[in-house]
């Protein structure tokens, strides 16, 4: 197969901290990398790091303080489905560390404003059996949830109704 010459990124717009940001993230997701970081030239100079969670291409560009300011919202998420409870503790804690804020059913927003959805894998499997009952259970479990703790998933699963 031929490599494509297109290259698809979601571009994260930062008015500082776009580096720390890309470090953090794939200091935090296993088989993630930055490929590259454009700049900076001159005194207010944009910064671009290109970098990879997982192999998914993302793109920070950081214009500095003294541009337009746009702030992030949970409009636009990162959604990161995590293998286990283990993996989903150490994101979690990770991307909260230093300011982060807890939302809901798995959201958090971290210290950049920027926000995730963190999904252990139990939750993608246990609401894809097709017993609309026992998914039911599982959702109105997660609802009430703020990290997704898979036991408490797998409790709601498996309870006789």
């Amino acid at each position: 197969m031929t490599p494509s010459p297109w290259d698809v990124r979601t571009c994260l717009w930062f008015n500082a901290q776009g580096e720390a940001a890309a470090e953090l993230y794939v200091s935090l997701v296993p088989n993630s990398r930055i490929e590259r970081v454009s700049g900076p030239g001159a005194e207010g100079a944009v910064t671009i790091i290109n970098f990879r969670l997982s192999g998914t291409p993302y793109m920070i560009l950081d214009v500095g303080p003294d541009q337009p300011h746009f702030t992030h919202s949970e409009a636009a998420s990162i959604h990161l489905v995590t293998p286990d409870q283990a993996a989903t503790d150490r994101i979690w804690s990770g991307l909260l560390a230093d300011g982060g804020r807890e939302s809901m059913c798995g959201w958090l927003t971290d210290r950049f404003g920027v926000s995730w959805q963190v999904v252990p894998e139990a939750l993608v499997r246990l609401t894809s059996t097709g017993d609309s009952k026992a998914t039911s259970r599982v959702f109105e479990a997660m609802m009430k949830m703020k990290k997704i703790v898979v036991a408490d998933l797998e409790a709601a699963f498996n309870e006789d109704p």
